[in-house]
């Protein structure tokens, strides 16, 4: 028996070890709650140690003082925060924005795109952008109707110039549909390409994953309580029907990346949803594939009875070292850095 519970003991101090060398970085963007809510972070190197963060915040998700938010990162320390796009629309009016989203193209331009709107079925697409690293922006541009641009995570770009922004709508009448629109690579829109979902999957907000053979895969936040998939095997101008992942997902968004090395990377809630939306928001965890269809999960952010840590965004530095930025308690964005 003794030796049993040294073997416990042994096992969970081991644990415990694994996880603390995997952990570099652990900080909140801003120490103060500055806001009475804010969600929906988006993290981007500028270069070998500069990085921008950005999310939504305000008084909740959906008032009309809702604006995007940006921190500038240097060594380990965070800048203040700043306001990148306002609610403003004129002296009477002011909408919400939502979901910030960062993309930096091959030539060196750097996107902001966004949402406004009174909610997530009537929004539309807005974006900005800086030639010059963000020191300076151009001015706030709609999109063409119907044009959302990336809806929570990060657009990848392709070898013809062009990048692919993940994006998804809610219609007026509850359905939830995943897609992904084309731009080239000054920020021009050129294209919609639809996913089937193959008449049952309510799937929004993907992620797109890359691989050494030309496949590309997105990954989707679902209302089936799994992550739902896509294949493409055209450079992404066609996608096959989707379906599920043997991977838990509580009806909330995710992220993930394509790492260096080939192997992908996701991190999540390993649960299913509850009677509320925001159940199931209590663990956030970090997985691994080589396949894109199994994952191991290696790496758990936070773990609590209740509460909200959600909302992840994900990237690779160039050092190979992983950041990742996400929802705490809807009161502040953590950022953490981890060793794969």
């Amino acid at each position: 028996m003794h030796k049993y519970l040294l073997g416990i003991v042994l096992a969970a101090f081991l644990f415990i070890s694994c996880q603390t060398e995997k952990v570099l970085v652990e900080q909140f963007i801003f120490e103060e709650d500055l806001y009475g809510q804010c969600h929906a972070s988006s993290i981007i190197q500028l270069d070998e140690d500069r990085f921008l963060a950005v999310w939504f915040g305000g008084s909740y998700e959906g008032a009309s003082d809702v604006d995007v938010w940006g921190a500038y990162k240097t060594a380990n320390h965070w800048g203040e925060p700043f306001k990148l796009a306002s609610s403003y629309i004129n002296d009477t009016l002011s909408m919400p924005c939502w979901n910030p989203v960062l993309h930096m193209t091959e030539a060196g331009r750097l996107f902001l795109f966004y949402k406004k709107g009174p909610n997530p079925r009537e929004w539309w697409g807005m974006v900005k952008y800086s030639d010059d690293g963000g020191q300076t922006w151009s001015m706030d541009e709609q999109l063409p109707d119907n044009v959302l641009g990336p809806i929570k995570n990060k657009p990848v770009s392709l070898n013809n110039g062009t990048f692919l922004a993940p994006s998804s709508i809610e219609t007026l009448d509850d359905q939830w549909i995943a897609h992904l629109e084309l731009f080239s690579d000054d920020g021009t829109f050129l294209k919609k390409i639809e996913v089937d979902h193959g008449g049952n999957i309510c799937a929004i907000q993907p992620s797109v994953l890359e691989y050494s053979d030309g496949r590309l895969q997105i990954l989707c936040r679902s209302r089936q309580d799994y992550i739902a998939q896509s294949w493409s095997y055209d450079g992404g101008l066609t996608w096959e029907t989707m379906s599920l992942l043997d991977v838990r997902n509580p009806n909330s968004g995710t992220d993930a990346v394509t790492m260096q090395d080939g192997r992908q990377l996701l991190v999540y809630n390993p649960s299913e949803s509850g009677e509320q939306w925001w159940l199931g928001r209590n663990v956030l965890r970090v997985a691994i594939s080589d396949d894109g269809i199994n994952w191991n999960d290696i790496f758990t952010l936070e773990s609590h009875e209740e509460g909200e840590f959600s909302y992840p965004a994900v990237i690779q530095g160039s050092d190979g070292l992983v950041h990742i930025t996400y929802t705490w308690k809807r009161k502040r964005i953590k950022h953490v850095v981890i060793k794969v």
